[in-house]
C-alpha cells in the first residue's frame, strides 16, 4: 500500500513538474505558430504517457496527409493522454469539460470542441466548427458512445453525435477520411488484466475522478492496445446513421480481438446490440456523471 502511494506520488509530481512550465508554450505556439500549436500536445503526451507508466502497442496509423474524424470506444481519463500520444489530435468533449479545475485549461491549450448537446442552436455550432476544423486538416477525435465503458465492451455509438460532420456537406469535403481507434487496457505490472480487474482502470458510471486516478497510479505501470482502422473516405458514408453503424461494428470488432489476443481472427464475431437496448441508449438523457463526453 505504501509503495503504491509513494509511487502515485511520485507520478504526481513528475507530471505536475513537466506540464506547468510547458503549459504558457503551448499557449504562445496558440497565437504564432498554429501549426507547432497542433503537433506539440502529441510530444507533450508522449512524456506524459512515459511518465504515467503507459506502454503503447499501437497496430496501424493515423493518416498524417488528410483530415481525420478518428471515431472512438472510450474507457477512462487515460484515453486523453493516450490518444493524443498517438497522433496530433484534438477532442470533442462536453461542455462541462470547460469548467472543470485545470482539467479545462488543458483542453483548452489542446483546441478541444466543446458541445452542449441541451441547446440545439449550441450543438448546430459545434457542428460548423467540427467542420471548419476538419477542413483545415486537423484530426478531430469522437467518442461515439457519448459516455465511458468498464472496458470490457463497446456500447452503443449515438447517432446523433456524429450530425456534426453527417450533412454538413459531406460530399463537398472528398479529402476528409475516417478512420477508427480501438483502445483496451491489457495489463498492469506486466499481468494481463482479466475481465472483472478492466473495470480497476475503466473510469464510468458515477465514479469520483480524484479517487480514481489516484488508485490507477498507485496500481502501476499499464500497457494499452490501440488498433487503428484504415481511412474510409467521409463521402462513402450515406447518412449520420450509417456512419455510426459501420464504425461501431469496427470498433467492436477489434476490441473484441484484443481481449480475446486474436486481434486479426475473422472468425471472431462480437455480439451487437439489441435494436431495443440501442433505443433505450438513444433515449436516455444526458446527465452530469458521464465523462469526457
Amino acid at each position: 500500500m505504501a509503495h503504491g502511494s509513494l509511487r502515485a506520488s511520485a507520478v504526481l509530481s513528475g507530471f505536475f513538474g513537466f506540464t506547468l512550465p510547458l503549459m504558457p508554450m503551448q499557449a504562445l505556439l496558440l497565437k504564432v505558430s498554429p501549426d507547432a500549436a497542433r503537433r506539440f500536445p502529441n510530444w507533450y503526451h508522449k512524456n506524459v504517457c512515459r511518465i504515467l507508466g503507459i506502454t503503447l502497442k499501437i497496430e496501424g496509423a493515423v493518416v498524417e496527409d488528410k483530415p481525420v474524424l478518428l471515431v472512438c470506444n472510450h474507457t477512462s481519463w487515460l484515453d486523453i493522454p493516450v490518444l493524443s500520444a498517438l497522433a496530433p489530435v484534438s477532442f470533442v468533449a462536453k461542455l462541462e469539460v470547460g469548467s472543470w479545475p485545470f482539467v479545462s485549461a488543458l483542453a483548452r491549450l489542446q483546441r478541444s470542441v466543446f458541445v452542449d448537446r441541451t441547446r440545439r442552436q449550441a450543438t448546430g455550432d459545434a457542428a460548423s466548427e467540427i467542420m471548419r476544423r476538419l477542413r483545415q486538416g486537423d484530426t478531430i477525435v469522437l467518442f461515439a458512445e457519448g459516455t465511458s465503458s468498464d472496458g470490457n465492451r463497446v456500447l452503443p455509438f449515438k447517432t446523433s453525435l456524429f450530425g456534426a460532420v453527417a450533412g454538413q456537406g459531406m460530399s463537398d469535403n472528398p479529402d476528409v477520411v475516417v478512420q477508427t481507434a480501438a483502445v483496451v487496457y491489457t495489463h498492469v505490472r506486466g499481468v494481463p488484466l482479466s475481465r472483472a480487474d478492466r473495470p480497476r482502470i475503466g473510469w464510468y458510471g458515477d465514479m469520483e475522478m480524484t479517487s480514481h486516478a489516484w488508485g490507477v497510479l498507485k496500481s502501476g505501470p499499464i500497457t494499452v492496445t490501440i488498433k487503428v482502422g484504415p481511412p474510409v473516405p467521409l463521402s462513402e458514408f450515406r447518412d449520420r446513421k450509417d456512419l455510426a453503424i459501420k464504425t461501431e461494428r469496427a470498433v467492436r470488432s477489434a476490441v473484441l480481438g484484443i481481449l480475446r489476443g486474436r486481434p486479426e481472427d475473422s472468425a471472431l464475431v462480437p455480439v451487437e446490440p439489441t435494436q431495443e437496448i440501442r433505443r433505450q441508449k438513444l433515449a436516455s438523457p444526458q446527465v452530469r456523471s458521464e465523462k469526457w463526453t
